[in-house]
């Protein structure tokens, strides 16, 4: 058969897919990638075919100007706009109230429009013409769901992290559903009706959701879906790698990793935590008898005001290549990070609040007991400083990480995901 994935233009959103790319190319599937013209690079190095799709203007700037006059209205109305991105995480019913989903649906469909908008056309087209008969789609990637609509495609979301973005629609409708018939507005469907609409296509909730869902989280940390899920066992991808020289021997120290991905390359608006705090926490562990990696962008580097003797900075050093090494793992809560630390047996501490899901996963990961998390309002270096001790000297973390491990290793790998996908292709295209 032939299989699509299409994800917008950010690396660590195409690289969890590799592997499932892999495995439906190793088993004889035709598989192609489709993204905006900046991650080409990014998908032809993991040895994957790339379809470049709409703008060439990058991600990041199309964001940064964002500027419509829905979103602006939008933010009016949602008044209390620092935490708009997280607001869709809340559970608790007194937080979904319909005075604030409908425009917090609409700023985040707003934000949908610039990852998608551009590629849709083009995608669509190639649709046309390749015709797929299953398209795999990162859950922030809605021009997937367009264009398997519009070719009668099998469809399926595969979401990163948790998934709050499925939630907070099951939250939205049934709200929605309370609300007199003339109150019913929902921008996600007018905007994801009006594109399918365009090519004589209907909008269903199907668009929303996909015909089923292709899910990597452990089963115990799974939210609850609507459709089919499809698990799968995380697999290792962080693109092309090297082992450095200092790799290649044990540590004489134990070795503690402080990793935040993409985050700190990106500008001050996206970073995990603030110069003043890696500063901070380089300071706090500086008297430890530990060798603290740390991955910094060489700009970031250079404005650190002093580095510890027991401290090395790097640019870059895949997680695969160097967890398997470590006594302990700083992140941000990215999904590689998480899911590396469990893989290899570490323990870990979660920080800052780039991830959106990370108030739901940090306390999941303690009570597992296989690490700890610290809130955003209480990062301090000494508040890291404790939980790094105790992560490297109570050794019950290290047994809630093979817990957690047990549940990682009885997930089917990518390789035994291939034929529930061939089935479920079966059983919804329509084409």
């Amino acid at each position: 058969m032939r299989v699509l994935y299409v994800t917008f233009p950010w690396r660590t959103h195409f690289q969890p897919a590799v592997p499932l790319c892999w495995a439906l190319q190793t088993a004889g599937h035709e598989v192609r990638v489709a993204s905006g013209p900046e991650l080409t690079d990014v998908i032809t190095g993991s040895g994957l075919t790339a379809v470049p799709v709409g703008s060439g203007v990058p991600f990041l700037q199309k964001l940064a100007q964002m500027s419509s006059p829905l979103a602006q209205q939008a933010m009016a109305n949602l008044k209390h706009q620092d935490d708009m991105l997280y607001d869709f995480a809340e559970n608790r019913e007194e937080k979904l109230t319909w005075d604030r989903l409908p425009w917090l649906t609409m700023f985040l469909t707003e934000i949908q429009k610039i990852m998608n908008d551009s590629m849709i056309e083009d995608l669509v087209g190639y649709c046309r013409w390749w015709k797929p008969d299953l398209v795999l789609w990162n859950y922030l990637s809605y021009a997937g769901s367009v264009a398997a609509t519009v070719v009668g495609a099998a469809q399926a979301r595969m979401p990163t992290e948790l998934d709050l973005d499925a939630r907070f629609r099951r939250n939205f409708l049934r709200v929605r559903a309370q609300q007199p018939p003339g109150d019913r507005q929902d921008a996600l469907a007018d905007w994801l009706g009006g594109w399918v609409e365009k090519y004589g296509a209907a909008f269903s909730e199907e668009m929303v959701t996909g015909h089923f869902t292709v899910d990597h989280m452990l089963g115990s940390m799974r939210l609850e879906q609507a459709v089919p899920v499809v698990p799968m066992r995380y697999v290792s991808y962080n693109g092309p790698a090297v082992v450095p020289d200092w790799l290649r021997a044990d540590p004489k120290r134990r070795r503690v990793l402080a990793t935040f991905g993409v985050s700190q390359q990106q500008g001050a608006t996206y970073q995990a935590l603030s110069i003043q705090q890696l500063q901070d926490m380089v300071d706090a562990l500086a008297d430890l008898d530990i060798e603290l990696v740390v991955t910094l962008s060489r700009k970031l580097q250079q404005e650190l005001k002093q580095v510890p003797d027991n401290t090395r900075l790097v640019e870059f050093v895949a997680l695969s290549v160097i967890t398997s090494s470590c006594s302990a793992v700083i992140h941000n809560g990215s999904t590689p990070s998480f899911m590396e630390a469990i893989v290899h047996l570490v323990p870990q501490l979660m920080v800052g609040r780039v991830c959106p899901d990370i108030e739901e996963r940090g306390p999941l990961l303690e009570k597992a007991g296989a690490g700890l998390w610290i809130p955003q309002a209480e990062m301090t270096g000494s508040r890291l400083r404790d939980d790094v001790v105790r992560l490297l000297d109570e050794p019950g973390f290290r047994d809630g990480a093979g817990r957690l491990r047990q549940e990682w290793s009885s997930q089917p790998a990518p390789s035994q995901v291939v034929r529930d996908l061939e089935q479920m292709t079966e059983r919804y295209r329509s084409r």
